[in-house]
């Protein structure tokens, strides 16, 4: 397990570390992941790389990778708290993620983003240059079900 530190706070790609209740409380109301059960989010956390960012020992962020490891990352779930914004936390984070050594050499990253398109991009992420050759499957208001 790995961490990085930066002006107070901490980023952890340790499992154990995670605030899985906070995590719930905050994932659960967001746009993305509305009504998410607890058992579900912890399935998903326990099938990626997590990482958490901390300060004053309490949880402020999260982020996680779904990824073969070798070829592909999907970076999804990423949040900073609202009184921690503006900080620059969600950037590191990013940085951070991406230089990660077990998530070196894929030929494609991926995320869906409703309203972060500034962020992503600042550090690489564009339109998909072929947005033709994506499909999807979609399950509407699949935790309401």
């Amino acid at each position: 397990m790995s961490q990085w530190t930066r002006d107070g706070f901490i980023l952890s790609d340790d499992p154990a570390q995670l605030d899985l209740e906070a995590m719930h409380a905050y994932l659960s109301q967001a746009y993305w992941s509305e009504g998410i059960p607890f058992g579900l989010m912890v399935r998903a956390v326990e099938n990626s790389l997590p990482f958490g960012l901390y300060h004053d020992g309490a949880q402020i962020g999260f982020c996680r990778v779904i990824t073969d490891r070798a070829t592909f990352g999907y970076l999804a779930d990423v949040y900073v708290l609202e009184a921690y914004r503006h900080r620059g936390l969600a950037e590191w984070m990013m940085r951070v993620v991406h230089d990660h050594p077990s998530l070196q050499g894929f030929r494609r990253w991926v995320l869906l983003t409703r309203d972060a398109h500034p962020l992503y991009r600042k550090i690489g992420y564009s339109t998909p240059a072929d947005p033709q050759m994506y499909m999807e499957w979609r399950r509407r208001r699949s935790y309401a079900e």
